[in-house]
């Protein structure tokens, strides 16, 4: 019997070196890309489930011959961390989940809780899978979950302080309070009743405009296949390498199953009432689980790459694989969150509140016009395009100014215009991406660009490093945005005034697909992508946002407060229109802040 058990432990750590050999080589393998090594992941995958069954299989003996449970729980903190590697390079929801699934089973069944032991290095995997897992939880809105996992880090770094005294855990506390700020800013968890950023087709398919864009026909048709996501600013709000208006975007192009997938659940598993106990040595993962929460009804999510901090040269290059790589009649997503120049004061700083713009107007008056005279050369204010026009300014991506080559200018773009691309820029410098209209090599650009400085009654709210920025923030969660910009509380508010806001603006969106799909003056750069439900949503946000910044800005500045928009939309969608005003007027008195707003009595017909 002696004999036997050797031979299945020797077994064992066979398969537990060659999965750990082949778990090295995909680790690093870049996020984007749609044929990075797929099959060197599922020869990893096939190793890593053959360990797991074997494990299964002989868990008893492998216990007598001396498994530790902490080792378990490592081979299924690695299953876990590939499935979540996948969902990253796919997007795919099922992969998420079944991370997802192996982490909370390892949590419950206390594989590295119970073992008590004295290693530094096994309580160092301890606090990597509670990041990794605190990551999974975040981008499924598990909040209770979140809650529940950051309390067990935070006591297991108190707890490795005390115990490994000249060891540094300076790194793990600032993931603690990284998670902590996180939270405190993520309407997710300040907000338990706001709809979710993802796409429900409960909630963000109008019932008015259905038919509408079922008989939509555009001259061409265009498929969002792939986006890629950046957000580069200093000290701004992440977790790991999660940026908060990545995340929110990255929530924002996904679907959200229409079951109970997403809906908060208790912690601890029970069966008739009575909590289970997964320490014993039996405990099975169950690896059918994460049928059970994934919607098979929904279409694939685009896939996204999401770079964080990355160098000019390495957007580039994400950008030049997946533009090669992009199938055809299909278009690609681009969003950038970057600061315009390295260590200047954003326009926000001089003017962010509606008591403040007497006293800076001056500022801002003197500011714009120093950028004009020093940054427009003859060519541009002539009304033509020199080559200049597309590398006088630019976005800034890097930790400290090192000259050009942190520096994204609009000439970089332009030789991705081969194919279609649905530009979103947020930047105190967005409007310098106004010279790819008509710039483009072969596709007209879809062109979002942000305000040069967001508005806020608060001051305080406008610090990107606090807050995430404001466009975005419209883009993604319209019905938030809008009360941060006005200081209206909604965690102090009741359900049924959250709905009823959330109702006005459902009302107002249907409004706006229809006005769309019947414009006959619609540029064919949005007619050939209304029919994609993610980029619809963010054209008629966009709509919102413009005319909501319209009517909350003073006219004076008016022109670095509000985005803009290349091809220009339909007039009949202006913030001047009667169909947009009166949709922001009756939130806004829905809300009790309409004294923040200035309507216009001229009224455009749609």
């Amino acid at each position: 019997m002696a004999e036997e058990n050797d031979a299945v432990f020797k077994n064992f750590r066979a398969l537990v070196e060659s999965a750990d050999h082949k778990f090295a080589r995909v680790r690093d393998f870049p996020s984007y890309g749609r044929a990075q090594g797929q099959h060197y992941f599922q020869k990893v995958f096939k190793a890593y489930m053959r360990l797991w069954k074997h494990q299964q299989e002989h868990r008893t003996e492998l216990v007598k011959s001396g498994l530790n449970r902490w080792e378990i729980g490592e081979i299924a903190s690695r299953i876990g961390q590939l499935y979540f590697g996948q969902y990253m390079r796919t997007s795919e929801a099922r992969f998420l989940v079944e991370a997802y699934v192996f982490y909370e089973a390892i949590l419950k069944r206390r594989y590295f809780e119970g073992c008590k032991v004295k290693d530094l290095g096994v309580r160092f995997k301890e606090l990597r899978f509670y990041a990794r897992f605190l990551l999974v939880s975040l981008i499924l809105n598990r909040t209770q979950m979140v809650k529940i996992v950051l309390e067990k880090l935070r006591a297991l770094v108190d707890d490795c302080k005390a115990n490994f005294q000249g060891t540094n855990f300076k790194e793990w506390k600032l993931i603690v309070q990284e998670i902590v700020r996180f939270m405190n800013v993520d309407t997710t968890f300040t907000i338990t009743s706001a709809r979710p950023f993802r796409y429900c087709a409960m909630l963000d398919c109008h019932p008015n405009s259905v038919a509408y864009m079922a008989r939509f026909h555009a001259k061409k048709v265009l498929k969002f296949r792939d986006a890629i996501l950046m957000s580069y600013h200093r000290n701004e709000v992440k977790f790991a390498e999660l940026t908060l208006d990545a995340y929110r975007m990255l929530q924002c192009l996904e679907w959200e199953p229409s079951g109970s997938f997403y809906q908060n659940h208790p912690a601890e598993p029970k069966e008739n009432g009575v909590a289970v106990d997964y320490s014993g040595a039996s405990g099975v993962i169950d690896m059918n689980l994460a049928a059970d929460m994934t919607d098979p009804t929904l279409p694939p999510n685009p896939r996204k790459a999401i770079l964080y901090r990355p160098s000019v040269t390495h957007l580039i290059a994400v950008m030049a694989t997946i533009i090669e790589e992009l199938p055809p009649e299909s278009v690609m997503l681009v969003y950038l969150s970057a600061s315009g120049k390295p260590g200047h004061i954003n326009a926000s700083q001089l003017e962010t509140s509606v008591g403040s713009r007497r006293t800076t107007k001056n500022k801002l008056a003197s500011h714009n016009s120093i950028e004009h005279n020093s940054s427009a050369p003859e060519s541009h204010v002539n009304g033509k395009k020199g080559s200049n026009d597309y590398y006088d300014d630019y976005l800034w991506l890097g930790p400290k100014s090192n000259g050009g080559s942190s520096n994204l200018y609009p000439g970089d773009i332009i030789p991705f215009t081969r194919r279609p691309i649905f530009l979103i820029i947020d930047s105190d410098n967005s409007h310098a991406f106004k010279v790819l209209h008509g710039a483009e090599r072969g596709e007209k650009a879809a062109l979002l660009l942000s305000p040069v400085r967001p508005m806020f009654k608060d001051p305080s709210s406008a610090d990107i490093a606090q807050n995430g920025s404001q466009f975005t923030f419209f883009l993604t969660a319209p019905l938030q945005a809008f009360c941060q910009m006005v200081g209206f509380s909604l965690s102090d508010s009741d359900m049924e005034v959250l709905n009823s806001a959330e109702n006005v603006l459902s009302t107002a969106f249907s409004k706006w697909e229809v006005i769309l799909c019947k414009s006959p003056g619609l540029d064919l750069v949005w007619a050939q992508v209304l029919s994609d439900p993610f980029l619809r949503r963010l054209i008629v946000r966009f709509v919102f946002c413009r005319a909501v910044l319209s009517a909350f800005c003073p006219p004076e500045g008016s022109d670095q407060c509000l985005p803009l928009c290349l091809p220009q939309l339909p007039n009949s969608l202006s913030p001047k229109s009667d169909v947009v005003q009166s949709s922001v007027s009756q939130l806004a008195d829905h809300l009790k802040v309409a004294d923040c707003f200035h309507f216009e009595n001229t009224k455009i017909g749609p």
